[in-house]
C-alpha cells in the first residue's frame, strides 16, 4: 500500500497521540508499506483554518497517488472543507485517526460548540475511522453516526524497554518510607498537575514524593502557575521536574515508583496508565474519557471525577498507609496490562483494516 499521513507538526513530538502515529507508521513501513508523512505547521486554531485553501497542500493530495489517506483527526481544522473540496477528484478513501475530540475536553461552553460544528463537518468528510478507544468510538459515532467502516485499535502496553516481575512488586510495595508517585505527562492544563498537587497539599507529614515526567515547554504560563503553587503550598522539597524524559529513563522511574497519579480532565485513551500498570502501578486517573476502559476502581486503581481534589486526596491517602492493599492493586494493574494488546497486534488490525477498506 501508498499510505499517505496528514500530522501536524513533527512525527518525533512526545504525546500520546504522536507516539501511536509513530508506531503506526513504523510496522507499516516494516511491512512493505510505503508511507509518506505529510506535516503542516502548528499554529493556533483559528489561524488553522485557511489551510482548506492551500493550493500546495491540495495539489499534492490530489496528484500523489496514494491508495488510502490516513489524517490524524488533530487536524480536522485544516481539512474539514478541503475533503470535500478535493473529494470529487481523488479514487482513494480518507480515514481519520481519531485520539480523542477536541470538543470533549472541557473549556467553556460556547467554544465547544464551535469546535463541535467544525468537528462534526470534518468527521462527515471521511470514508472511515480509526479509534483508540471505544469511549473515542461513541464519541465520533455521536457526531457522525454509525454508517461508515471503523476500527478500534488501542495503544499498546510494550512502548518502553524493560518489565517488572510480581515478586519484584511485592517486594518494591514492602520498602518503608514516604509513597513514591510518579506523574507522567506534558505539563498543560488538561493534564492537572494542578489537581494532583492541591491534593498533595493535603497530606501532612513526611510520607510521600512525587516525581513529574514531561514537557514544560507546551504552555509556558501553566507551568509558571505550577512553580507558583508548588511554593506557595510549600511542596517543593517533595517534588522532582524532570522534563521529558527517554524510553529507557522513563521506564526506570516507573519501575521505582508505587503508583501512577495522571487526573487528566480527559483522556481518548491514556497510554501512561497502561504502560504504569505494565511495571505494576496501579492508577488514578478521572471519570472522564477512556481511562475506566483501562482502570477498574479499587482493583488496579482508582478513579475520581474531574477536579475533585478530596477524593484524590483519599485515595493516596489509601495507598500511604495500607501497603498490603498498594500490594494487591500493584499486581492487579500488572495483570490488566499483560492481557492487553502489543502495539503490533494492535497495529496489525489496523493494517488488516486498511486492506479490508481498499477491497
Amino acid at each position: 500500500m501508498h499510505v499517505g499521513l496528514l500530522i501536524y507538526g513533527s512525527l518525533d513530538t512526545i504525546s500520546g497521540g504522536f507516539i501511536y502515529d509513530r508506531h503506526l507508521v513504523q510496522y507499516l513501513r516494516e511491512h512493505g508499506d510505503r508511507v509518506d508523512v505529510i506535516a503542516l505547521p502548528w499554529r493556533p486554531y483559528i489561524l488553522s483554518l485557511p489551510d482548506n485553501l492551500s493550493r500546495g497542500l491540495t495539489r499534492r493530495l490530489l496528484y500523489t497517488r496514494f491508495d488510502v489517506l490516513i489524517q490524524d483527526e488533530l487536524v480536522h481544522p485544516s481539512s474539514f472543507w478541503l475533503n470535500r473540496r478535493f473529494r470529487p477528484r481523488i479514487t482513494y478513501p480518507i480515514v481519520a485517526l481519531a485520539h480523542h475530540l477536541r470538543c470533549r475536553e472541557q473549556r467553556p461552553a460556547l467554544q465547544n460548540h464551535i469546535y463541535k460544528l467544525v468537528e462534526q463537518s470534518y468527521l462527515n468528510s471521511v470514508d472511515a475511522f480509526v479509534c483508540v478507544s471505544r469511549t473515542t468510538q461513541k464519541d465520533v459515532e455521536d457526531l457522525a453516526g454509525a454508517n461508515r467502516p471503523l476500527v478500534v485499535a488501542p495503544p499498546g502496553k510494550d512502548g518502553l524497554p524493560g518489565s517488572i516481575t510480581p515478586g519484584e512488586i511485592m517486594a518494591r510495595a514492602a520498602i518503608s518510607g514516604p509513597l513514591q508517585i510518579i506523574f507522567v505527562g506534558n505539563l498543560i492544563p488538561r493534564k492537572a498537575l494542578h489537581t494532583l498537587l492541591a491534593a498533595l497539599a493535603q497530606l501532612f507529614g513526611d510520607c510521600w514524593r512525587l516525581t513529574v515526567a514531561g514537557s514544560p515547554e507546551m504552555d509556558t504560563a501553566y507551568v509558571r502557575a505550577i512553580h507558583r503553587q508548588i511554593n506557595e503550598q510549600g511542596l517543593a522539597s517533595r517534588i522532582t521536574l524532570l522534563g521529558t524524559l527517554p524510553a529507557g529513563e522513563l521506564a526506570a522511574r516507573y519501575a521505582a515508583s508505587h503508583v501512577l497519579a495522571v487526573p487528566s480532565s480527559y483522556e481518548g485513551f491514556g497510554i501512561i496508565y497502561i504502560e504504569g500498570m505494565h511495571f505494576g502501578l496501579p492508577a488514578i486517573a478521572s471519570t472522564a474519557g477512556a481511562a475506566r476502559e483501562i482502570i477498574t476502581p479499587d482493583e488496579n486503581g482508582f478513579l475520581v471525577e474531574p477536579g475533585d481534589v478530596n477524593s484524590l486526596a483519599q485515595c493516596l491517602r489509601t495507598l500511604m498507609t495500607d501497603r498490603r492493599q498498594l500490594a494487591e492493586m500493584s499486581l492487579a494493574a500488572h495483570r490488566r496490562a499483560a492481557a492487553h494488546p502489543t502495539w503490533n497486534e494492535s497495529a496489525t488490525r489496523i493494517r488488516a483494516f486498511l486492506e479490508n477498506l481498499l477491497g
